[in-house]
Protein backbone atom coordinates (compact mmCIF):
# COMPACT_ATOMS: atom_id res chain seq x y z
CA UNK A 1 0.00 0.00 0.00
CA UNK A 2 1.87 3.45 -1.02
CA UNK A 3 0.85 7.19 -0.76
CA UNK A 4 2.69 9.95 -1.32
CA UNK A 5 5.40 8.97 0.18
CA UNK A 6 6.28 5.58 -1.35
CA UNK A 7 6.05 6.88 -4.97
CA UNK A 8 8.15 4.11 -7.22
CA UNK A 9 8.62 6.09 -10.29
CA UNK A 10 7.95 9.34 -11.40
CA UNK A 11 7.17 11.89 -14.34
CA UNK A 12 10.43 13.04 -15.20
CA UNK A 13 10.85 17.37 -15.03
CA UNK A 14 9.29 19.21 -18.28
CA UNK A 15 9.52 22.33 -19.10
CA UNK A 16 6.84 24.67 -19.22
CA UNK A 17 6.17 28.35 -20.02
CA UNK A 18 7.17 30.35 -17.47
CA UNK A 19 4.43 32.91 -16.08
CA UNK A 20 5.55 36.37 -16.68
CA UNK A 21 2.79 39.50 -16.38
CA UNK A 22 4.09 42.12 -15.16
CA UNK A 23 6.46 44.28 -12.75
CA UNK A 24 5.53 43.36 -9.22
CA UNK A 25 3.90 46.57 -7.43
CA UNK A 26 3.91 45.45 -3.84
CA UNK A 27 6.80 42.67 -2.89
CA UNK A 28 6.02 39.88 -0.21
CA UNK A 29 7.07 40.66 3.25
CA UNK A 30 8.12 38.09 6.54
CA UNK A 31 5.24 37.25 8.36
CA UNK A 32 6.06 37.79 12.12
CA UNK A 33 3.62 36.06 15.24
CA UNK A 34 1.71 39.69 14.95
CA UNK A 35 0.68 38.58 11.72
CA UNK A 36 -0.77 34.73 13.54
CA UNK A 37 -4.57 35.51 13.63
CA UNK A 38 -4.91 37.07 10.54
CA UNK A 39 -2.98 34.32 8.52
CA UNK A 40 -4.72 31.64 10.36
CA UNK A 41 -8.10 33.13 9.50
CA UNK A 42 -6.53 33.49 5.36
CA UNK A 43 -5.63 29.93 4.96
CA UNK A 44 -8.93 29.28 6.73
CA UNK A 45 -10.79 29.74 3.67
CA UNK A 46 -9.26 26.31 1.95
CA UNK A 47 -8.81 24.14 5.56
CA UNK A 48 -7.80 20.87 3.05
CA UNK A 49 -5.59 22.75 0.86
CA UNK A 50 -3.63 24.99 3.50
CA UNK A 51 -3.63 21.94 6.01
CA UNK A 52 0.20 21.73 6.66
CA UNK A 53 0.96 25.83 6.52
CA UNK A 54 -1.74 26.00 9.55
CA UNK A 55 -0.74 22.89 11.19
CA UNK A 56 3.22 24.16 11.51
CA UNK A 57 1.57 27.47 12.92
CA UNK A 58 -0.25 26.07 15.38
CA UNK A 59 2.67 23.47 16.50
CA UNK A 60 5.40 26.12 16.28
CA UNK A 61 4.15 29.73 15.44
CA UNK A 62 4.82 31.57 12.93
CA UNK A 63 8.92 32.36 13.50
CA UNK A 64 10.75 29.06 14.17
CA UNK A 65 13.27 26.83 12.88
CA UNK A 66 10.79 23.83 13.45
CA UNK A 67 9.38 24.90 10.39
CA UNK A 68 12.55 24.68 8.65
CA UNK A 69 11.80 28.23 6.82
CA UNK A 70 10.07 31.13 6.57
CA UNK A 71 6.30 32.35 6.41
CA UNK A 72 6.00 34.89 3.66
CA UNK A 73 2.72 37.20 2.93
CA UNK A 74 1.80 39.35 0.19
CA UNK A 75 -1.41 42.24 0.61
CA UNK A 76 -3.03 43.44 -2.02
CA UNK A 77 -4.20 47.28 -3.17
CA UNK A 78 -6.46 47.05 -0.56
CA UNK A 79 -3.83 45.73 2.17
CA UNK A 80 -5.76 42.57 2.50
CA UNK A 81 -3.71 39.14 2.27
CA UNK A 82 -4.09 37.72 -0.80
CA UNK A 83 -0.85 35.65 -0.63
CA UNK A 84 0.79 33.41 2.09
CA UNK A 85 3.96 30.92 1.51
CA UNK A 86 6.11 29.19 3.98
CA UNK A 87 9.66 29.37 2.04
CA UNK A 88 11.96 26.95 2.68
CA UNK A 89 12.67 23.05 2.88
CA UNK A 90 9.50 22.05 2.39
CA UNK A 91 7.97 25.13 -0.11
CA UNK A 92 4.07 25.61 0.00
CA UNK A 93 2.18 28.33 -1.48
CA UNK A 94 -1.40 29.99 -1.62
CA UNK A 95 -1.55 32.62 -3.99
CA UNK A 96 -4.64 34.24 -4.80
CA UNK A 97 -4.13 36.64 -7.17
CA UNK A 98 -0.97 36.28 -9.56
CA UNK A 99 0.91 39.63 -7.90
CA UNK A 100 0.96 37.40 -5.10
CA UNK A 101 1.92 34.59 -6.96
CA UNK A 102 4.81 36.91 -8.78
CA UNK A 103 5.67 38.52 -5.30
CA UNK A 104 5.82 35.17 -3.01
CA UNK A 105 8.65 33.74 -6.11
CA UNK A 106 10.51 36.31 -5.81
CA UNK A 107 10.90 36.10 -2.05
CA UNK A 108 11.82 32.89 -2.85
CA UNK A 109 14.65 33.37 -5.16
CA UNK A 110 17.04 34.10 -2.19
CA UNK A 111 15.97 31.61 1.07
CA UNK A 112 17.20 31.37 4.10
CA UNK A 113 16.63 27.35 4.11
CA UNK A 114 17.32 25.56 0.72
CA UNK A 115 14.21 24.86 -0.74
CA UNK A 116 13.96 20.92 -1.54
CA UNK A 117 10.09 20.53 -3.06
CA UNK A 118 7.63 23.18 -4.13
CA UNK A 119 3.70 21.77 -3.26
CA UNK A 120 0.90 23.74 -4.03
CA UNK A 121 -2.88 23.26 -5.23
CA UNK A 122 -3.20 22.47 -9.28
CA UNK A 123 -0.33 23.66 -11.20
CA UNK A 124 0.34 26.79 -8.84
CA UNK A 125 3.50 25.02 -7.71
CA UNK A 126 4.82 24.77 -11.37
CA UNK A 127 3.97 28.52 -11.71
CA UNK A 128 5.39 29.67 -8.72
CA UNK A 129 8.58 27.82 -9.22
CA UNK A 130 9.01 28.97 -13.23
CA UNK A 131 8.70 32.58 -11.79
CA UNK A 132 11.10 31.76 -8.97
CA UNK A 133 13.63 30.43 -11.48
CA UNK A 134 12.76 33.30 -14.11
CA UNK A 135 11.86 29.83 -16.63
CA UNK A 136 15.72 29.43 -16.99
CA UNK A 137 15.57 25.74 -15.13
CA UNK A 138 13.53 22.39 -14.80
CA UNK A 139 12.76 20.69 -11.77
CA UNK A 140 14.76 17.60 -10.67
CA UNK A 141 11.33 15.82 -10.29
CA UNK A 142 7.78 16.40 -11.40
CA UNK A 143 5.07 14.17 -9.27
CA UNK A 144 1.10 14.68 -10.25
CA UNK A 145 -0.64 13.42 -7.27
CA UNK A 146 -4.12 12.77 -6.68
CA UNK A 147 -5.79 14.27 -3.46
CA UNK A 148 -8.01 11.59 -1.45
CA UNK A 149 -9.91 12.26 1.20
CA UNK A 150 -12.60 10.56 3.98
CA UNK A 151 -15.36 11.86 6.12
CA UNK A 152 -18.66 10.90 7.77
CA UNK A 153 -20.16 8.66 7.06
CA UNK A 154 -17.49 6.57 7.57
CA UNK A 155 -18.23 2.43 7.07
CA UNK A 156 -17.00 0.21 10.21
CA UNK A 157 -14.67 -2.10 8.87
CA UNK A 158 -12.87 -5.55 11.16
CA UNK A 159 -9.40 -5.01 11.46
CA UNK A 160 -7.37 -7.72 13.54
CA UNK A 161 -4.78 -5.43 14.45
CA UNK A 162 -4.45 -3.29 16.94
CA UNK A 163 -2.98 -0.31 15.93
CA UNK A 164 -1.23 1.69 18.64
CA UNK A 165 0.82 5.25 19.00
CA UNK A 166 4.26 4.80 18.20
CA UNK A 167 6.29 5.11 21.11
CA UNK A 168 9.88 6.42 21.40
CA UNK A 169 11.58 2.87 21.72
CA UNK A 170 10.34 2.17 18.47
CA UNK A 171 12.33 5.06 17.19
CA UNK A 172 14.64 2.86 14.77
CA UNK A 173 12.33 0.82 13.13
CA UNK A 174 10.27 3.80 12.29
CA UNK A 175 12.74 5.91 10.88
CA UNK A 176 14.40 3.30 8.48
CA UNK A 177 10.64 2.86 6.76
CA UNK A 178 10.31 6.37 6.91
CA UNK A 179 13.46 6.80 5.54
CA UNK A 180 12.97 4.29 2.81
CA UNK A 181 9.77 6.37 1.82
CA UNK A 182 11.72 9.37 1.50
CA UNK A 183 14.29 7.59 -0.89
CA UNK A 184 11.73 6.05 -2.93
CA UNK A 185 9.82 9.37 -3.28
CA UNK A 186 12.74 11.69 -4.20
CA UNK A 187 15.92 9.74 -4.49
CA UNK A 188 17.41 10.87 -1.01
CA UNK A 189 18.15 9.19 1.96
CA UNK A 190 17.68 11.48 4.83
CA UNK A 191 19.64 8.80 7.50
CA UNK A 192 22.27 9.27 4.88
CA UNK A 193 22.55 12.64 4.42
CA UNK A 194 20.82 14.33 7.72
CA UNK A 195 20.93 11.27 10.53
CA UNK A 196 20.80 13.25 13.05
CA UNK A 197 18.43 15.93 12.25
CA UNK A 198 15.80 13.38 10.44
CA UNK A 199 16.15 10.89 13.63
CA UNK A 200 15.16 14.60 15.96
CA UNK A 201 12.60 14.70 13.30
CA UNK A 202 10.71 11.50 13.79
CA UNK A 203 11.30 11.23 17.67
CA UNK A 204 9.52 14.33 17.60
CA UNK A 205 6.80 13.30 15.67
CA UNK A 206 6.16 10.32 18.18
CA UNK A 207 6.31 12.38 20.98
CA UNK A 208 3.80 13.99 19.39
CA UNK A 209 1.57 11.67 19.30
CA UNK A 210 1.79 11.63 15.59
CA UNK A 211 2.34 7.96 14.31
CA UNK A 212 0.61 5.37 14.36
CA UNK A 213 1.73 1.34 14.19
CA UNK A 214 1.28 -2.34 13.85
CA UNK A 215 3.81 -4.84 15.16
CA UNK A 216 3.63 -8.41 14.86
CA UNK A 217 6.46 -10.87 16.12
CA UNK A 218 8.33 -7.96 17.07
CA UNK A 219 8.44 -6.53 12.99
CA UNK A 220 7.01 -3.21 11.90
CA UNK A 221 4.13 -3.95 9.35
CA UNK A 222 2.26 -1.22 9.29
CA UNK A 223 2.96 2.94 10.04
CA UNK A 224 1.24 5.99 9.02
CA UNK A 225 2.28 9.54 10.54
CA UNK A 226 0.13 12.71 10.78
CA UNK A 227 2.06 15.31 9.01
CA UNK A 228 -0.62 17.85 9.92
CA UNK A 229 -3.94 18.70 11.77
CA UNK A 230 -6.17 20.96 12.32
CA UNK A 231 -9.54 21.38 13.69
CA UNK A 232 -10.74 20.99 10.45
CA UNK A 233 -8.57 18.16 8.46
CA UNK A 234 -6.05 15.98 9.38
CA UNK A 235 -3.26 15.25 6.83
CA UNK A 236 -1.88 11.60 6.38
CA UNK A 237 1.56 10.71 5.44
CA UNK A 238 4.39 7.90 5.28
CA UNK A 239 1.44 5.37 4.95
CA UNK A 240 3.68 1.92 4.96
CA UNK A 241 3.08 -1.60 4.71
CA UNK A 242 6.11 -4.12 5.20
CA UNK A 243 7.01 -5.94 1.96
CA UNK A 244 6.18 -9.44 3.43
CA UNK A 245 2.25 -8.19 4.24
CA UNK A 246 1.60 -6.41 0.97
CA UNK A 247 -1.35 -7.20 -1.69
CA UNK A 248 -3.29 -9.26 1.22
CA UNK A 249 -5.57 -6.35 2.34
CA UNK A 250 -3.83 -5.50 5.41
CA UNK A 251 -3.06 -2.01 4.24
CA UNK A 252 -6.49 -0.86 3.29
CA UNK A 253 -7.82 -2.60 6.72
CA UNK A 254 -5.50 -0.88 8.72
CA UNK A 255 -5.98 2.58 7.46
CA UNK A 256 -9.88 1.96 8.10
CA UNK A 257 -9.38 1.51 11.53
CA UNK A 258 -7.00 4.33 11.57
CA UNK A 259 -9.31 6.49 9.60
CA UNK A 260 -12.39 5.45 11.73
CA UNK A 261 -10.35 6.26 14.72
CA UNK A 262 -9.32 9.59 13.59
CA UNK A 263 -12.32 10.69 12.32
CA UNK A 264 -13.46 11.09 15.81
CA UNK A 265 -11.38 14.26 16.60
CA UNK A 266 -11.48 15.80 13.13
CA UNK A 267 -13.94 15.84 10.52
CA UNK A 268 -11.66 15.29 7.15
CA UNK A 269 -8.98 13.05 6.90
CA UNK A 270 -6.72 13.28 3.75
CA UNK A 271 -3.74 11.93 1.66
CA UNK A 272 -2.04 12.45 -1.54
CA UNK A 273 -0.83 9.37 -3.65
CA UNK A 274 1.08 9.49 -7.39
CA UNK A 275 -0.92 9.36 -10.14
CA UNK A 276 0.85 6.13 -11.03
CA UNK A 277 0.15 3.62 -7.94
CA UNK A 278 -3.80 2.59 -9.15
CA UNK A 279 -3.24 -0.05 -7.20
CA UNK A 280 -3.14 1.93 -4.11
CA UNK A 281 -5.75 3.90 -5.56
CA UNK A 282 -8.07 0.74 -5.19
CA UNK A 283 -6.61 0.29 -1.89
CA UNK A 284 -7.48 3.73 -0.26
CA UNK A 285 -10.75 3.46 -1.75
CA UNK A 286 -11.43 -0.30 -0.32
CA UNK A 287 -10.51 1.73 2.87
CA UNK A 288 -13.17 4.17 2.37
CA UNK A 289 -11.68 7.35 1.01
CA UNK A 290 -12.32 9.10 -1.97
CA UNK A 291 -10.44 10.69 -5.25
CA UNK A 292 -11.47 14.15 -4.41
CA UNK A 293 -8.58 16.59 -6.71
CA UNK A 294 -5.17 16.76 -7.83
CA UNK A 295 -2.02 18.50 -7.48
CA UNK A 296 1.45 18.76 -8.38
CA UNK A 297 4.71 18.25 -6.19
CA UNK A 298 8.12 19.85 -7.35
CA UNK A 299 11.61 18.50 -6.36
CA UNK A 300 14.24 20.68 -6.80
Amino acid sequence: MLNRAMKMSYEPAIASQPYFRHAIATPAFRLSESDSAEVIAFLAVDPVQTVVMSSYIADNGIVSRLNRGEFFGHRDESGQLDGVALIGHSTLVEARSDEAMQALAQAAKKPTVPVHLIMSNGDDAQRFFDLMTDGLHDPRIRCIEDRFEAAFPFAVQSCEYAIRQADITQLKPVAQAQAELAFIECGVDPMVRDREGFLKRVARRIEQGRVFVVFEDGKLIFKADIIAETSETIYLEGIYVDPEYRGKGIGSRCLAALTARLLSRCPNICLLSNVDFTNAHRSYQKAGYRRTGQCVTLFV
